[in-house]
């Protein structure tokens, strides 16, 4: 009986497995039938919407089951967004481009990168519309590129100027009884604030409003340029809200007109010369770049490596989110045995973090420089411990909006002796060594607090050090325009931490120079093999906890529940920006 039970089970088993591999196989052909289809019509418009993440770099995996599941849905590269409009400048079945960005998921520098682009794209003579219900800031900085805008009849622009907001948790940590202890070096450094202070304080004030100022104006001189307008117009129109609704827009010449989606659609048809009551042919941008217009092609042997680190830096392996020292040096070993290889750049998109770990990339780096050029392009931020490992860089290129510098140190440790004592928790230490030693049920100690600080100044003596070499410019001179201080991309050139003002096409193009080559390919680097585990983690029908919480509490409230949490994942001396900076 137990065995034809067991063999029962057997069976029923085999089947099961068996109808789980029809499925799967079914949705691979689906997948891969699907793909066939999507082909470029002629006389077709590209459109533009980026509601996904904008990164620097957002490998797609060749894995199937990323494609049945999605996993690569919520995100597109800026890289594949930049080389699709240069691909589109010269595509004999593009038109013309369609903008329609409502919410702009991108950082300011990168925003600024696209529009350069579309710039370029408008010297082949084709045309860029743009519409939406309703424009916020930057997506307006963006579309203000377009020969027409248009806004819905009941929406309208948001222009006001940028704006910064940090969140202090002094009094909740007087209340609760758990606190931050801190050990820091430089006046500027911020990111420790919200732990000592309930206000802002006067110098962390004046550099938020010189690098928000040196942004905003940076904007306007664009927005002037393709609006016909002067900074001094500009600032006027937003200080008194000039565009809060479509006509009065209208009237202060931002947008062109007021129209409903399908009246801009017939507008389009228009464009194009197609029959108003045909069908108009356009194709959304991640499917032109699914056809391969994501990449530009060449047949060249010489390669430029360009290494992608993105996100906070963290001591481990790190991913796609996280710089780990483990992924960067790997990628400038893999990059240093090949061959084809003839320079590097290393595009930086970070605010910083574990000062060990970057540490460890800066002297990889500097190995790797003995062998090929190295050229640094930063991103929306490259700050403290993301300008540590650029500073030993042949040159750096930043975009005018980029946020750099923030060259400090800072320590934080979790105290929680006053809440213990209140709620009658009483810690004994017993020790074989007199050696400072720390409790978080006890008040840190001087003798402690001294040596935590001789590791500060250590790392920030070291890290001075590294600038000076690498840049060519004196300690003093360094530590003048240092002590945790942020910059725009502007500021940082006119204090000598950045060479030039360009994008990463101007850095790929001069380490080409630097490596004598003129026919060459770009190479992305690093690889992300994804566990999965984690990718099912990201499936659409299988939501995050950060999304539920995100829906019972809000976005404004989830945010003080990641910056309390990332207190508590804060290991060792930390180079880095604040822990939430949001322009708005």
């Amino acid at each position: 009986m137990k065995f034809l039970r067991n063999l029962l089970a057997s069976i029923f088993g085999t089947l099961i497995a068996l109808g789980i591999l029809f499925i799967l196989f079914i949705l691979i052909a689906s997948v891969f039938s699907e793909t066939e289809k999507i082909s470029i019509k002629s006389n077709s418009i590209l459109e533009i919407k980026l509601n996904e993440e904008v990164k620097d770099f957002a490998p797609k995996s060749d894995d199937p089951f990323d494609q049945i599941f999605g996993f690569n849905e919520n995100k597109i590269g800026l890289n594949e967004i930049l080389n699709a409009i240069e691909n589109a400048k010269t595509d004999a079945n593009i038109e013309g481009i369609s903008l329609n960005i409502m919410n702009l998921n991108s950082g300011i520098a990168q925003t600024q990168a696209i529009r350069n682009k579309l710039i370029d794209f408008k010297e082949s003579g084709k045309f860029i519309q743009s519409y939406a219900d309703g424009y916020t800031q930057k997506s307006y900085y963006l579309c203000s590129v377009a020969d027409s805008l248009f806004v819905n009849p009941f929406g309208s622009l948001d222009f006001k100027g940028l704006s910064s907001e940090v969140l202090y948790f002094k009094d909740l940590q007087d209340k609760s009884g758990i606190k931050m202890e801190v050990i820091r070096h430089g006046k500027y450094k911020s990111a420790v604030e919200p732990f000592l202070y309930n206000e802002m304080s006067d110098n962390n004030r004046e550099q938020t409003v010189a690098f928000l100022s040196s942004i905003w104006n940076e904007m306007l001189v664009e927005i002037g340029i393709s609006r016909n307008k002067t900074v001094e117009e500009l600032n006027t129109i937003a200080d008194n809200l000039l565009t809060r609704n479509s006509d009065l827009a209208i009237e202060s010449n931002m947008v062109d007109g007021k129209l409903y989606l399908d009246e801009y659609v017939d507008g389009l048809k228009v464009l194009t010369n197609t029959n108003i009551d045909g069908k108009l042919n356009k194709i959304s941008l991640k499917d032109y770049i699914s056809t391969g217009k994501g990449r530009i092609k060449s047949s060249a042997s010489n390669k430029i490596a360009v290494i992608y680190a993105q996100g906070e830096i963290i001591y481990g392996k790190g991913d796609e989110n996280f710089i780990g020292q483990d992924l960067i040096i790997n990628a400038l070993k893999k990059v240093r045995k090949d061959k084809k290889v003839k320079a590097i750049v290393l595009r930086v998109n970070s605010p910083g973090g574990s000062a060990l770990a970057s540490e460890l990339i800066w002297r990889e780096l500097e190995l790797t420089r003995k062998e090929l050029p190295i050229v640094v392009s930063m991103g929306n931020v490259a700050a403290s411990g993301g300008y540590y490992i650029s500073c030993n860089a042949n040159k750096i290129f930043a975009e005018p909006t980029t946020i750099t510098g923030s060259i400090g140190v800072f320590g934080v440790i979790p105290n929680i002796s006053e809440l213990a004592e209140n709620i009658g928790i009483n810690a004994e230490q017993v020790s074989t060594n007199k050696s400072p030693s720390y409790s978080v049920f006890e008040p840190m100690t001087d003798e402690f607090r001294a040596v935590t600080k001789e590791g500060v100044e250590q790392i920030y003596t070291t890290f001075l050090d590294r600038v000076s070499k690498g840049r060519n410019i004196p300690v003093a001179k360094v530590d003048s325009v240092a002590q945790g201080r942020v910059w725009s991309g502007v500021e940082a050139l006119e204090n000598g931490l950045v060479d030039e003002l360009g994008n990463l096409n101007d850095a790929i193009i001069y380490a080409a120079e630097l490596a004598e080559v003129t026919d060459y390919k770009v190479r992305n680097y690093p690889n992300y093999n994804v566990d999965l585990e984690d990718k099912f983690q990201s499936l659409p029908f299988v939501k995050t906890r950060e999304e539920l919480m995100i829906e019972e509490f809000g976005k404004e409230n989830f945010k003080i529940y990641e910056n309390l949490k990332q207190i508590t994942k804060v290991r060792g001396i930390q180079a880095r920006m604040p822990y939430i900076l949001e322009i708005k």
